[in-house]
């Protein structure tokens, strides 16, 4: 019965944490000067599955591809563009499913994002 209640508790979590940040996702250009970004939604998935944090991480990817598309000659700076806004947007969902799934992925523990007044 813990176990049911464990699993229950973290999908109540994981659709907490959808509906909180669904259409809030960024993924920010670190070198762009107008600042662009992109919100990704995911509350349509299951993000205590597999398949969901895949998913999601997909969709973080592509975002951060957009949001950093640099004029062909720069192609180091959109690398490094989609690298931090991976990362920021990783460690600003805070699940972790994803962060292990990311982590697993790439070799990189994704930025810790430092609150500010």
């Amino acid at each position: 019965m813990n176990a049911k209640v464990e699993s229950h508790n973290h999908t109540v979590f994981a659709h907490g944490v959808a509906l909180w940040l669904a259409c809030a996702l960024v993924a920010t250009s670190a070198f762009a000067s107008d600042s662009r970004s992109e919100s990704v939604k995911f509350a349509d998935l299951n993000l205590s599955s597999p398949a969901g944090v895949e998913t999601l991480y997909g969709r973080i990817h592509a975002a951060a591809k957009r949001v950093c598309l640099q004029p062909a000659g720069e192609l180091w700076a959109a690398r490094s563009c989609e690298r931090k806004a991976e990362s920021e947007a990783i460690a600003k969902v805070n699940l972790p499913l994803l962060t292990a799934f990311y982590e697993q992925k790439t070799g990189v523990h994704p930025q810790t994002i430092i609150a500010s007044r």
